[in-house]
């Protein structure tokens, strides 16, 4: 066995000595230390006395509920605009061409949004002349550019909105019939338009794809009566399609179609 190390006597308390004087030397020191105010950065004291004043915390719920309403300004256009319907219709039609990634999402989109700003112009303008102008001409108070620019969305929106959509959204909502169409929640008429949209929307693709799909039954109806089995209809319909769909001017045919399928 190892014998323990022993100091001398005197060093041993003269090591004693000097850590008790370190410990209460420096536990003063730690205990100022921890009850001090560490003062809060600028923008953090801010935020704490705007909380604690109510005019204050009243602005900041204000600003947040502005960035909030900002944030969903894309999806409100989408769902009370005719972009749906185009959008649909490009899709359905990109498939009906047998293409997988051409034109691209973006491409289509893109078209799409184009002639929805085409289509939606005059509804925007009225919007821009009956709420947006006023209010930059402070002729109109914040609280009433709302229901000002609401109006010709809402015209726009019962001209488009089937009566058969619209009264199953009012069943659905379980509200009693309104009188007469001014009477409509907005919810409950942007509901019923989304669903007229999309009912639309497939409509005119199915449309669409019957041009398409006789190509593919009559090159199918060739390839089996020459007894070519191994070769897919696919790939010879293709060029045939796109032949097809270059000869009538398709792309400007859609366009045609989709901006007169808004009343």
């Amino acid at each position: 066995m190892v014998d323990r190390i022993s100091l001398p006597p005197r060093r041993a308390f003269w090591l004693w000595a000097g850590a008790l004087g370190v410990f209460f030397f420096l536990t003063p020191v730690a205990v100022q230390a921890a009850t001090a105010v560490v003062p809060l950065p600028t923008a953090l004291d801010g935020a704490l006395k705007s909380i604690s004043e109510p005019q204050r915390l009243s602005s900041v719920f204000e600003t947040v509920a502005i960035l909030t309403a900002i944030s969903l300004i894309p999806s409100v256009l989408i769902m009370t605009t005719c972009f749906l319907r185009f959008v649909i219709v490009l899709g359905l039609l990109r498939q009906a061409l047998a293409l997988q990634q051409t034109p691209p999402n973006h491409v289509l989109i893109s078209l799409a949004l184009v002639l929805t700003c085409f289509v939606m112009a005059p509804t925007i303008d009225e919007v821009n002349k009956a709420a947006i102008q006023p209010y930059r001409e402070n002729a109109l108070k914040a609280t009433e550019v709302l229901p000002k620019a609401a109006a010709p969305v809402r015209k726009f929106l019962l001209r488009q909105t089937r009566k058969r959509e619209l009264g199953f959204a009012v069943r659905m909502a379980k509200i009693e019939t309104p009188k007469n169409e001014d009477d409509v929640p907005f919810i409950v008429l942007v509901t019923a338009f989304v669903l007229s949209e999309l009912k639309t929307g497939f409509q005119m693709g199915f449309l669409l794809f019957l041009p398409f799909l006789v190509i593919d039954l009559g090159v199918s109806s060739v390839l089996m009566s020459l007894g070519m089995m191994m070769v897919p209809p696919s790939m010879v319909a293709l060029p045939l399609k796109i032949l097809l769909f270059i000869m009538v001017d398709g792309w400007a045919l859609i366009a045609q179609g989709l901006v007169q399928s808004v009343r």
